[in-house]
């Protein structure tokens, strides 16, 4: 279906209004500390040669404060990405602020938990002012695409890299075409009979840099997508009474295991229960998908 997805742009201004409304809502302490990035000049949000693309938060030291880079084109997605590095940096201070240096860097499961959490935020808020319906529902499609691929993807790549070590440890030095048949088999277990992926396909795993500079890391977004779904879900549950013990969660760092610090909002990370929260939440996104679709477009599903 075509979708609007590229006539809807936002300023600079409306962007920020429209994090720091998503932020006051959950927490007054969450947005005056976001504030204190556009009042301080903590990011740098414009276009300009030479800079680097993408955008992301650096900590820094508990004197100082934590710095975001944006590339700011005024998209939905950009709004989106703002929320987002904006939340690794209220998690950032509020960890450097109670634990000081030795203790304020979270761990790799925990990394992306408030980020996530900020960008379901606005999300929300935006999907329930945006008056335009197909506007809507370009809105919530991006979201279960995005949610998608950090999920299942994520997990298929794993079980590539599980594969690919095993076999390394038993077999010895394998060959590039032993890689890619690897490669395949997690890739067809994913997509299954929906997606027929060609022979050049089987190269791709080539262009993931994670495999070789950091092994073992992109299980941690698939758990921290499913985290923040869940623990999204406990919020919409509980309301205020819920935020106290999220923002203790944040400012913990690492200064415990993680199990033992998402305990404090009530999560057990050992139960299955929990994680099949996550994505009961994504099955709700997709029924509300289907059902706006069929608003949309009627004539497509007569």
């Amino acid at each position: 279906l075509p979708l609007k997805t590229g006539d809807r742009f936002y300023t600079w201004d409306e962007a920020k209004t429209m994090v720091l409304t998503a932020y006051q809502a959950f927490s007054p302490q969450f947005a005056e500390i976001a504030g204190r990035f556009f009042d301080e000049n903590w990011i740098h949000a414009p276009v300009t040669p030479g800079k680097r693309g993408g955008a992301f938060c650096s900590g820094t030291v508990p004197s100082a404060h934590p710095y975001v880079l944006v590339n700011f084109t005024g998209t939905a997605n950009d709004v989106m990405t703002l929320a987002h590095e904006l939340g690794h940096g209220i998690h950032g201070y509020l960890a450097s602020q109670a634990q000081g240096i030795l203790g304020m860097y979270t761990p790799l499961t925990t990394a992306e938990m408030a980020s996530t959490f900020g960008e379901m935020l606005v999300f929300t808020d935006l999907m329930g002012k945006e008056p335009d319906a197909e506007a809507r529902l370009a809105l919530l499609v991006q979201k279960i695409e995005d949610t998608f691929a950090t999920i299942f993807r994520q997990i298929s790549m794993n079980r590539f890299e599980d594969k690919l070590h095993t076999a390394r440890r038993t077999e010895g030095e394998l060959t590039t075409e032993r890689v890619n048949t690897f490669w395949m088999e997690t890739q067809r277990a994913m997509f299954g009979d929906s997606v027929n992926l060609s022979d050049a396909y089987s190269q791709w795993w080539s262009y993931v840099p994670h495999f070789v500079q950091v092994p073992g890391y992109v299980y941690a977004y698939a758990f921290g997508e499913l985290l923040v779904l869940a623990l999204f879900n406990l919020y919409k549950q509980h309301g205020a009474s819920f935020v106290p013990d999220y923002i203790d969660v944040l400012a913990a760092g690492d200064s415990d295991y993680p199990e033992q610090i998402l305990a404090k909002v009530g999560v057990d990370l050992s139960n299955p229960a929990f994680w099949n929260e996550g994505l009961a939440i994504l099955r709700t996104m997709i029924e509300q998908e289907e059902a706006l679709a069929r608003e949309v477009y009627p004539e497509k599903f007569a």
